[in-house]
C-alpha cells in the first residue's frame, strides 16, 4: 500500500524568511551542544581579550549557571549591543578567512548563548565606566551602568530554557561537570602563562574550587612542563620526553610519554593546532603511528602536542565548534609528528618509565594489617614447598632425581666484577633467577631484567637496521595481479607508488581502471594484493598517508625477533648477561619489548630499605 509523504503538503509550500530569534536558536544548536561548549566559547573569548586570570563558576553541571570572570581589556559600553548581534566580531575584518590568529572569529557564540539562555555581560574598558547588558531568549535589554573594576563578567543562567527539548538530551550533572573540567584543562594546557580557577557553586555562596592552575613563569617549555605536571600529574611529567621539531614551516612542540607509560584508552592525548584544542583524526592517527612499533593494540600513548604553522596552511573554519581542522599538506603534518616522536623515543635509549618501578614496589609492600588475614609462605600448600620442606627434614642421603626437582632455580655469579661496572646505567650482572630474570647491581640500587623480552627488542631493532640499510627484498610475481579500482583510486595509488616500491610493493598502471601488482615484499610471503591495495587506499583517504605495508613488514620482523631471541629458561653465563646489559644500554627503545611491556625494572636502594622499615 502506497501512502502519501507526510512531509509534502498538498498545497504549494511558501518560502519565508525566518526571524532573528529562530535563526539564533538554530545557530546555537551548532555552536552550543552542552554546558561545556558554552564554557569553551566564553573562556576562549576571555583569552582573546588578553586575560591573565580567568575564574569560571558553574552550578548544577552548568545547567543553571555559568559565570566567567576575566581581567582582559573589556568591551566598551557602546559596543555591547553589537557584541550580541550575529556575525559581529573584533577578531577579523572578513577580508581573509584563513588569516586567523584568535580562538574565535565567527561572531556566533554570544548571540547563540543569548538565544537559548539568560545572558548578562558586565564589562569595563580601562579609562571608561563599566556597563551591563542582558539578553534572554533572544530579547535584548538596554545597556545600563554597572560596577566593575576591570575586565569582563559573563553570566549565563538557565541554559536551554528557551529550547526545552535540548534539556532532555543533557547528561547528569556529574557528566556535564566532567566535560566542563576537561575543557578548562585543555585550555589551561594551551595557555600556561594564564591562571585558571574552576569553582562549583551549586550549593550557593563561594562554593568549592575543583581545579586551580596558577600562571606559570619562565621558559615556555619549563612553564608547560609545570602546567602539565599540575594537570596530568607528576608521573606524566617525570616520564615525558620534550618534543621540538620543525619541517616545511610546521613547528611541533610539547611532551610525549615513554611507551611504558601508556594508558588503556586515549584519554591522555591532547592535540593543539596554533594553540587551539582539536580532535583531528589525522593527528591522532599520526600519534598512534609513531608509537605503533612500541605498543600493543590495546594500549594508547600519552602526549600533549602543539603544532604551529602559518594560518594560511591550515583551515580552522571547517565546523562551527572549531574542533576539526584541515591542512593544506596533511602528509607533511603527519610525517613531522611521526618522525619527531620516533626521534625523541630513540633519544630516550633504554629508559623505562618510573611507574614500572613504582608498581613493583607496590606489589612488594606488606599487606594492610586491617585487610584480609595474611597467609604466610610456609602455610601455602604447593608441591615445591612441601618437597623442599621434606628435603630439609630428610636424612642426608642421595635420592635419584629428587635433588634436581627440589633445587632452587637460581645461580649466584662468583665472577669478579669491576667496581666501575656498577656505575653503568644497568649495572653489573650478579645472578640469574628461574633461568629468565637477570639481577644486576647498580651504584644505588638493583635492576631486574627479563632476558627474553630484552633480547627480543634487541633482535628486532637489529633486523630493522638491516632492512633500512639493505632495503626490502621484493618478490616478483610470475603473473602480475590485476586489481580493478576506480579512476580516482588508481590515480591516488600511483601518487604513492615510489614510496611503496621502496617497501617492495611495485605497482604499474594497467590502463583504464586497473592497477598491475608486479612485485610484493618477499618477507610477507603470499599476499592478497587486492585486499592490500584497498587497505592502503582506506588509510590514504582517512589519513592522507599509508603506513600499512611498513606496519605489516615490521610485524613480521617482530615475530622473527620473538622466535630468534634468548628463550625463557635458558641458562646464561655472567659474560653473556653483562653483554646483554651493555647492548641494551646502546640500543634505542630497549626499555620495552615489541609488545610495549617493560624489559627491566630498576629499584633504588633507598626504596628497598623502606620496604624493610630501615628508613
Amino acid at each position: 500500500m502506497i501512502t502519501a509523504n507526510p512531509k509534502i503538503s498538498a498545497e504549494l509550500p511558501v518560502i519565508r524568511q525566518l526571524d532573528e530569534t529562530a535563526i539564533n536558536r538554530i545557530a546555537a544548536g551548532e555552536v552550543v551542544e552542552r554546558p561545556a561548549s558554552a564554557v569553551k566559547e566564553l573562556v576562549e573569548n576571555a583569552l582573546d581579550a588578553g586575560a591573565h586570570r580567568i575564574d569560571v563558576s558553574y552550578a548544577d553541571g552548568g545547567k543553571t549557571l555559568i559565570r566567567v570572570v576575566d581581567d582582559g581589556h573589556g568591551i566598551a559600553a557602546a559596543d555591547l549591543p553589537l557584541a550580541l548581534s550575529r556575525h559581529a566580531t573584533s577578531k577579523i575584518d572578513g577580508s581573509d578567512l584563513l588569516n586567523i590568529h584568535s580562538f574565535g572569529f565567527r561572531g556566533e557564540a554570544l548571540p547563540s548563548l543569548g538565544a537559548v539562555g539568560r545572558l548578562t555581560i558586565t564589562s569595563r574598558v580601562q579609562g571608561q565606566d563599566a556597563a551591563e547588558i542582558s539578553v534572554a531568549g533572544g530579547k535584548l535589554a538596554p545597556v545600563r551602568p554597572a560596577a566593575l573594576s576591570q575586565g569582563t563578567v559573563v553570566a549565563l543562567r538557565d541554559l536551554f530554557y528557551a529550547t526545552p527539548a535540548r534539556l532532555k538530551f543533557l547528561r547528569s550533572d556529574r557528566a556535564e561537570t566532567q566535560a566542563i573540567t576537561d575543557v578548562i584543562k585543555r585550555l589551561a594546557m594551551a595557555e600556561p602563562f594564564v591562571g585558571f580557577t574552576l569553582r562549583d557553586v551549586s550549593g550557593g555562596g563561594e562554593g568549592r574550587v575543583t581545579f586551580r592552575a596558577d600562571a606559570e613563569t619562565g621558559d615556555m617549555f619549563d612553564a608547560l612542563h609545570r602546567r602539565l605536571a599540575r594537570i596530568l600529574g607528576a608521573e606524566f611529567a617525570e616520564n615525558a620526553l620534550r618534543i621540538d621539531a620543525e619541517r616545511d614551516a610546521l613547528h611541533l612542540t610539547g611532551y610525549a610519554a615513554l611507551p611504558t607509560y601508556s594508558r588503556g584508552s586515549a584519554v591522555a592525548q591532547y592535540l593543539f593546532v596554533n594553540g587551539r584544542p582539536v580532535r583531528d583524526k589525522l593527528l591522532i592517527g599520526a600519534l598512534r603511528g609513531a608509537y605503533a612499533d612500541f605498543l600493543s593494540r590495546d594500549r594508547h600513548p600519552a602526549a600533549v602536542l602543539f603544532l604551529d604553522c602559518d594560518p594560511h596552511l591550515v583551515d580552522v573554519n571547517v565546523h562551527p565548534a572549531k574542533a576539526e581542522v584541515r591542512f593544506r599538506e596533511p602528509g607533511t603534518a603527519r610525517g613531522l609528528i611521526v618522525s619527531a616522536l620516533r626521534h625523541a623515543l630513540a633519544g630516550a635509549g633504554h629508559r623505562a618509565s618510573t611507574t614500572v618501578a613504582g608498581a613493583t614496589l607496590g606489589a612488594l609492600r606488606p599487606e594492610d594489617p586491617a585487610g584480609p588475614a595474611r597467609i604466610y609462605q610456609m602455610d601455602r600448600p604447593f608441591a615445591q614447598g612441601i618437597a623442599t620442606g621434606y628435603a630439609m627434614q630428610a636424612p642426608a642421603m642421595e635420592t635419584p632425581g629428587f635433588a634436581e626437582a627440589a633445587a632452587p632455580s637460581a645461580r649466584i655469579e662468583d665472577t669478579v666484577v669491576e667496581p666501575a661496572d656498577d656505575a653503568l646505567p644497568l649495572g653489573a650482572a650478579r645472578a640469574q633467577l628461574h633461568e629468565n630474570y637477570i639481577i644486576a647491581q647498580t651504584a644505588d640500587g638493583i635492576v631486574i631484567v627479563d632476558q627474553h623480552a630484552a633480547h627480543e627488542r634487541l633482535v628486532y631493532e637489529k633486523l630493522k637496521r638491516q632492512m633500512a640499510e639493505n632495503g626490502v627484498a621484493a618478490q616478483a610475481l610470475l603473473i602480475p595481479e590485476i586489481v580493478e579500482l576506480s579512476e580516482g583510486d588508481c590515480a591516488r595509488l600511483m601518487e604513492v607508488a615510489d614510496d611503496l616500491a621502496r617497501l617492495g610493493l611495485t605497482l604499474e598502471p594497467f590502463g583504464g581502471r586497473a592497477i598491475a601488482v608486479r612485485e610484493t615484499p618477499a618477507i610477507l610471503g603470499e599476499v592478497n594484493a587486492d585486499a592490500m591495495l584497498r587497505d592502503i587506499l582506506d588509510e590514504l583517504h582517512d589519513l592522507g598517508d599509508s603506513q600499512m605495508v611498513q606496519a605489516r613488514i615490521e610485524a613480521i620482523l617482530s615475530r622473527v625477533a620473538c622466535h630468534g631471541s634468548i628463550r625463557s629458561g635458558r641458562w646464561m653465563r655472567a659474560e653473556e648477561m653483562n653483554a646483554l646489559l651493555r647492548e641494551m644500554e646502546a640500543t634505542p627503545h630497549s626499555g620495552q619489548c615489541n609488545h610495549g611491556r617493560p624489559t627491566y625494572v630498576e629499584l633504588k636502594l633507598s626504596d628497598i630499605e623502606k620496604l624493610f622499615g630501615r628508613r
